[in-house]
């Protein structure tokens, strides 16, 4: 259902730009001045006008086509392109009446991010927007844009998505999960070639080579080193090596075994219609045993909001970080300003930090922190910072890692379900008139 059109004079003053900037002009030039641009919808409080639609349609018209792409009609690109605007504005709007705003120093540092991961220097990156018809203004303006839309489907969807312990244990379970999150063994192989049609003779021989190679893998000898030396495997040269195998894709003659050995343990000899193999778990990563270092942790986090900007909460933590190094309580601090409710309760305390549980610019400032040391204000997504690192450990976290592995491939489904329904959603709510009557199907 659609809602009352709010009439601001902004757009008042947008609709009749097309006829207020012609005036004192021949009626023949005003009418061509008119052709110039048009209002192709209102959104709410905003508009879509033509030239940006066109804009839009041409610059993804031309990144499909470098990208090999076949494109649909211009009539069907273009009320594509169009539904793309509308739900653009939508956010948009909803992200200013919530305060989410991209300052010009988030924004330069996103840019150069760009560029370097695509290897080019920022002079580069402007020259081949040049190149693809777009000027280094408007590509800033875009990438500014998708920086709020994506902040304020984070900060709606997120809160929609909830994933539950029996979901995540069924994941682990399954085919799928086992895949995903289960261990990878790197496994070695040593095989004593004699095949089914040899002599009693020659098969004891072979039986008391491999004994004496398994008592020497038992007494510590290196696999390698015996597999160049005595192995007629294929990877002898290799040291025996295999390589890195998920549980799913271990040799069939040992899958049941290798994940019973400890590392550098032998298996017992097994037989096969090749000959004798000794199978060897030479390394191992992932799965239920991870020793990883934690860190104890606690913040103070300050966010930008609806009545206060990003320059405001960088100097409030500023202030507070000016007094934990003159001896004011760090918990102290936190319970009475903390924006994180959740740990400010605690006087900020965040409890043990796993490597990759927190957003990257708070990781890369814990890990550069001394112990019982505060670190200097930071930015990240949330806002601004200061962090206490009180302690680290060497912790196993295999099973925990592999939970937060299948809560994340799971939440990152949910997620993409629940943004369509909250689109979907938040156009019924909008109020959408579009005026070309060429795109009216976009308006439903």
């Amino acid at each position: 259902m659609k809602k009352m059109l709010k009439v601001k004079w902004h757009i008042v003053a947008a609709l009749l730009c097309c006829v207020g900037a012609v005036v004192g002009t021949s009626v023949g030039q005003a009418k061509e001045a008119m052709l110039l641009d048009k209002v192709v919808a209102i959104v709410d409080d905003d508009i879509v006008m033509h030239s940006e639609l066109l804009r839009r349609v041409n610059s993804i018209s031309t990144r499909l086509r470098a990208q090999g792409t076949s494109l649909p009609s211009r009539s069907v690109m273009e009320s594509r392109v169009l539904n793309q605007l509308i739900l653009e504005s939508i956010q948009l709007q909803l992200a200013s009446r919530a305060g989410i705003r991209v300052s010009d120093n988030q924004l330069n540092e996103t840019i150069n991010n760009i560029a370097s991961s695509n290897n080019l220097t920022l002079e580069q990156f402007e020259e081949q927007l040049r190149l693809e018809g777009e000027t280094y203004s408007g590509a800033r303006e875009q990438i500014r844009r998708e920086i709020i839309v994506s902040r304020v489907q984070q900060r709606e969807v997120d809160r929609r998505v909830r994933v539950t312990d029996q979901e995540i244990e069924n994941f682990i379970a399954s085919k799928e999960g086992r895949t995903q999150s289960g261990a990878e063994y790197y496994v070695g192989h040593i095989l004593i070639a004699v095949s089914e049609s040899a002599t009693s003779e020659v098969k004891q021989q072979a039986e008391a080579r491999a004994n004496r190679i398994l008592e020497a893998l038992k007494g510590g000898a290196d696999f390698q080193q015996m597999a160049v030396a005595e192995s007629d495997g294929r990877q002898a040269l290799n040291g025996g090596v295999i390589g890195w195998r998920k549980e799913s894709e271990l040799p069939s003659i040992a899958a049941d075994i290798i994940p019973n050995l400890a590392v550098g343990e032998p298996s017992t000899l097994l037989r096969s219609g090749s000959g004798i193999h000794i199978i060897a778990t030479l390394d191992k990563r992932g799965g239920k045993n991870k020793i990883i270092e934690q860190f104890h942790v606690r913040h103070i986090l300050i966010s930008p909001n609806e009545i206060r900007t990003d320059d405001e909460a960088k100097e409030i933590i500023e202030k507070l970080y000016e007094r934990i190094l003159n001896g004011d309580d760090f918990s102290v601090l936190a319970k009475s300003n903390s924006d994180d409710p959740v740990s400010a309760i605690d006087g900020g305390d965040l409890d043990w930090v796993s490597p990759g549980q927190m957003v990257p610019e708070f990781e890369q400032m814990m890990l550069s922190t001394a112990i019982d040391q505060t670190s200097k204000p930071f930015r990240s997504y949330f806002g601004w910072h200061v962090l206490h690192v009180l302690e680290s450990r060497q912790q196993d976290v295999g099973a925990l890692v592999q939970s937060n592995q299948a809560r994340q491939v799971i939440r990152r489904r949910k997620y993409e379900d629940e943004l369509a329904s909250w689109l979907q959603e938040i156009k019924a709510e909008a109020f959408i008139e579009v005026k070309d009557e060429r795109y009216l199907s976009v308006e439903n």
